[in-house]
């Protein structure tokens, strides 16, 4: 009864609750900067079209192991950019949150953690999320005018080289946010096992 008492008086506390919703505003202020950037600075210089930002993000936030707020992200970020390029709009949204997914998933069942993983990670991400989006462009009837290799080619170095260091500066953004759901995430275990242990006696 103590540890479920503990368990809810945590979660409800406004101390909790304010480290809880302060993380979020800073995950969509870095996802809405991400968007700006893709939008404005291929208008500036077309090439810097193929550095996916709001893929970094959602990879980011994917390999926080946060299936939700990951899928979201995700969703957000492809419909932003579908909106105002003018190609089928859903198709980078169902591209981003099915990539998004795939990295979480990995995450779960495989250590991650390391920094040098990244560059792999931001790669392969970049393949999935093209090969989707191409896919459905194509299935729909709507195909990209320039060729899926070299647009994938592009978005590989740009991506995976920019978004290495990217992550970095996210770590020192979101670092807080981080280790805020490790420790409640803990603290909640411990309280469940207390709470379990107390129904079995």
């Amino acid at each position: 009864m103590k540890s479920s008492s503990f368990l809810l008086a945590y979660h409800f506390s406004p101390i909790t609750h304010h480290s809880y919703v302060m993380p979020q505003f800073k995950t969509a202020a870095v996802l809405g900067i991400a968007i700006i950037l893709q939008l404005s600075l291929r208008e500036a210089w077309p090439p810097l079209s193929y550095i996916d930002f709001p893929l970094i993000v959602v990879v980011y936030i994917a390999l926080q192991r946060e299936a939700w707020q990951a899928l979201i992200v995700g969703t957000i970020a492809g419909l932003a950019i579908d909106a105002p390029s003018g190609g089928l709009l859903g198709a980078g949204g169902f591209s981003k949150t099915l990539t998004a997914y795939l990295i979480y998933f990995a995450a779960t069942r495989i250590n991650l953690e390391n920094a040098l993983l990244r560059i792999p990670i931001l790669a392969a991400a970049t393949l999935i999320d093209g090969a989707i989006y191409f896919f459905w462009q194509r299935s729909l009837g709507n195909p990209p005018s320039a060729p899926f290799v070299q647009t994938i080619s592009y978005s590989l170095i740009g991506t995976t080289t920019v978004g290495t260091f990217a992550m970095y500066l996210l770590d020192s953004v979101l670092s807080e946010q981080v280790s805020l759901r490790r420790q409640f995430a803990s603290r909640r275990r411990v309280a469940r096992r207390g709470a379990s242990s107390l129904k079995r006696r």
